[in-house]
């Protein structure tokens, strides 16, 4: 089991031997682009501990199928995200710290 200490220990971005799919923040994810989460960024405080913790609880871990499916107005908080199965609105400082893969294929 992953704790909020532990997040320095997720990976950052994985890479592929051949050539490696452009890596990003969640924030940044263009609208309705597939994607793969590849780890969450480490928490340099305790309430990023517990922004950190609440991300992999509601199901931001590697290997998770993501896609921002709407933006606030304006391109302002909040943002909708797809992750697996379920719909979460985030804010723009929670989504930057989620770090997927774009161009990735992902299995439904």
């Amino acid at each position: 089991m992953i704790t909020p200490h532990d997040s320095a220990a997720l990976p950052q971005q994985s890479s592929t031997a051949n050539s490696p799919a452009p890596s990003t923040a969640l924030d940044r994810l263009p609208l309705h682009t597939p994607a793969l989460v590849t780890g969450l960024h480490s928490a340099s405080g305790e309430q990023e501990e517990g922004t950190v913790l609440r991300l992999m609880e509601i199901g931001f871990l590697p290997g998770e199928a993501v896609r921002v499916v709407a933006r606030g107005g304006f391109g302002v908080d909040p943002i909708a995200v797809r992750v697996g199965q379920a719909t979460f609105a985030l804010r723009r400082s929670e989504a930057s710290m989620v770090q997927v893969q774009i161009g990735v294929e992902v299995q439904p």
